[in-house]
């Protein structure tokens, strides 16, 4: 059987291709060069993510150029409101890609799902004049050869996604990148942030599991949010609690230390505006409390011999832990340890030297300024 050159291409390469992008590109180069009339082409494929339902990539044959439209998954599943949930949709929406292709030529274009399953890949084109019969079958037969390197491509796409959900981008990306075997990482120096919420056992014990996991959803959002937009990177939630490293780069740690700064003040912004909108809907605020600190870390796999974390460890990640204990005594919602302290010009009030539970040295403790 004599295979085109994108047929043999789909066999011998397409499996290798980067990403979903790349695929399409490539997919629509060697379709044109077989002869097909192509003005663009898209591919839609469904993602686990947290916020992404589906992708779909977008090829202009005039430019080669590859463009991205995101759908977005519901705010909140209906399953887990209590509602039934509805029942799955025929295949992955390819809404922005038909959308598109009607942009950027005239006629109909040719779409099919690829592989077996009714909620595979869609992949559509779009020519500069009606496909004839025999053109549509040669995109048939693409469609049906680019499933087995689709599939190998959305189960690395699968595997990064749910790696970066549940381990964060870059310790997802170590974990790949590294073997899967204890002791398995790199001392770092980092600024670390530490924070929990005040009175989190009281909420817990007298509401509900949905108002506590709303609270909880809340509170992550804020603070979350505000380290991942200055650069850091969530760890761990342990409970209501959350581990966060900024991790020093260039040898200077003076800009991981403003980040971690200008991230708990974000954070500090976004808790007051979450604490108005309960109050007005008759609920209680979430206080809390962060510290920083800056120090090594061994940052890397640790644990049993077939079940493995990747984490953060070290004496840093102890007075992290042990100095945001002193937010209660001393009523304040941020700490900051000297060794930040000294790294930074950002302006902070001395607490003074405090004992730290289980730190051998006392510890220099500031704050950040209240308004």
């Amino acid at each position: 059987m004599q295979l085109s050159s994108t047929l043999c291409w789909l066999v011998d390469a397409a499996a290798e291709t980067a990403g979903a992008d790349r695929l399409l590109a490539e997919l629509g180069a060697h379709l044109l060069k077989d002869g097909l009339p192509l003005a663009g082409g898209a591919l839609t494929l469904d993602v686990p993510h947290p916020l992404i339902a589906r992708r779909t990539w977008l090829w202009r044959a005039e430019t080669g150029e590859v463009i991205e439209a995101l759908g977005f998954a519901p705010a909140e599943p209906a399953a887990a409101l209590g509602r039934p949930a509805a029942a799955p949709a025929a295949g992955p929406s390819n809404d922005a890609g038909r959308r598109w292709l009607a942009q950027i030529a005239a006629g109909p274009a040719h779409e099919d799902t690829i592989g077996p399953r009714r909620d595979g890949p869609s992949l559509s084109w779009i020519g500069t004049r009606p496909f004839t019969r025999g053109e549509i079958d040669q995109l048939r037969q693409a469609a049906r050869f680019a499933a087995a390197p689709l599939a190998a491509l959305a189960a690395r796409a699968t595997l990064m996604a749910a790696l970066e959900a549940y381990l964060g981008r870059r310790s997802a990306a170590r974990v790949l990148a590294a073997p899967l075997r204890r002791s398995v990482g790199e001392t770092i120096q980092a600024a670390l942030l530490y924070a929990d919420l005040r009175g989190f056992t009281a909420l817990s014990e007298s509401n509900p599991p949905a108002v506590v996991i709303s609270a909880l959803d809340a509170w992550f959002d804020r603070i979350a949010g505000a380290i991942h937009a200055f650069g850091g990177e969530v760890l761990k939630f342990i409970g209501d609690g959350i581990l966060a490293i900024f991790p020093v780069v260039g040898g200077t740690p003076r800009a991981a230390c403003d980040a971690a700064l200008r991230a708990v003040s974000a954070a500090r912004v976004g808790m007051a505006h979450l604490d108005q909108e309960r109050s007005q809907q008759g609920l209680p605020p979430l206080p809390f409390g962060a510290a920083l600190h800056l120090g090594e870390i061994f940052w890397g796999n640790i644990g049993a011999a077939d079940r493995l974390d990747f984490t953060a460890i070290g004496p840093a990640v102890n007075l992290a832990s042990r100095l945001e204990g002193l937010c209660r005594p001393l009523k304040k919602t941020v700490l900051v340890s000297g060794a930040l302290a000294a790294q930074t010009d950002t302006p902070l009030i001395a607490l003074g030297t405090h004992a730290l539970r289980g730190i051998a040295a006392p510890c220099a403790v500031y704050t950040l300024p209240e308004n």
